[in-house]
């Protein structure tokens, strides 16, 4: 997936717009993304799908559905003219909401918009706290209008109807759910934690070119929210700045695995990494 080096010669810098939750307590979703992308020089805005009080990891939480707000927000910002180079989409709210935040992808993509989507929805074989069935059709909504996806193997298996099995899967099923997930409307696609043949690795496909690919990763024993939203916004800050999709996979790879090797001794893993300290691993 190269989509970003079609705009290459830009003068400006990349713009990008953040569709994701805000946590008031933990370094996960919009808290974890614009401190990255900021750092890697890209203009960053946001729009709240939802206001939560801490990270799901705690158990408890109050969570504020923003969509309302979200519906006002859009026609303000057609009135003053304001757009932008990317989005990313990552927890969504609603079905409702996510047909809101889809027309407005749509939308956007006349202009030559790229969409970045991020179906937060679970890890290791369920759903994470608050998260329900109907989720899963929202985020097929926002499947439908992606430049590039990039589940974990079990929201990969939600979305396709395919049992999660945890041991492992063969290169050939791993390429077959990849396939499930472009029918449903993605272009490119990454599939994260995802073990192929006794392998965790990243299984990838850039629709430029017709290239599947599988990058291979050690992974470290411990539990951290908000790892995949560091994923995401290294990835994409890297896409932005003209890497191909491999690439700027691996680099996103490479990162996380740092920021998580730094901080695996933290005793409030429930909080997040502390990304602001960590930048210069980025």
């Amino acid at each position: 997936m190269n989509q970003p080096e079609k705009v290459t010669g830009n003068v400006h810098k990349r713009q990008i717009l953040l569709i994701n939750d805000m946590a008031g307590y933990g370094k996960v979703a919009t808290a974890a993304m614009l401190p990255i992308l900021s750092y890697m020089g890209l203009p960053t805005y946001n729009l709240p799908t939802a206001l939560v009080s801490n990270t799901l990891d705690y158990g408890k939480f109050n969570l504020l559905d923003t969509t309302d707000y979200i519906i006002g927000v859009f026609p303000v910002w057609k009135e003053l003219g304001f757009s932008f180079d990317a989005i990313a989409t990552g927890f969504i709210a609603s079905e409702r909401q996510a047909k809101v935040v889809a027309t407005y992808c749509r939308e956007q993509a006349l202009n030559g918009t790229i969409t970045f989507v991020d179906p937060i929805m679970g890890d290791e074989g369920k759903l994470y706290n608050g998260v329900t069935p109907s989720t899963i059709e929202s985020m097929k909504e926002m499947i439908s209008v992606a430049d590039l996806i990039y589940p974990n193997h079990t929201e990969a298996c939600y979305l396709t109807d395919t049992p999660y099995n945890k041991i492992g899967i063969t290169h050939e099923e791993a390429c077959t759910l990849v396939d499930k997930l472009r029918a449903i409307g993605a272009k490119s696609v990454l599939i994260t934690s995802i073990p192929i043949e006794g392998q965790t690795s990243v299984i990838g496909y850039n629709h430029n070119n017709g290239e599947y690919f599988i990058l291979p990763y050690t992974e470290i024993p411990v539990h951290f929210p908000g790892t995949g939203d560091m994923f995401s916004a290294v990835l994409i800050g890297n896409l932005l700045n003209d890497l191909p999709l491999k690439k700027s996979t691996r680099k996103a790879m490479d990162a996380v695995y740092k920021l998580i090797d730094l901080n695996k001794d933290n005793k409030d893993k429930n909080r997040g990494i502390p990304i602001e300290k960590y930048l210069h691993v980025i």
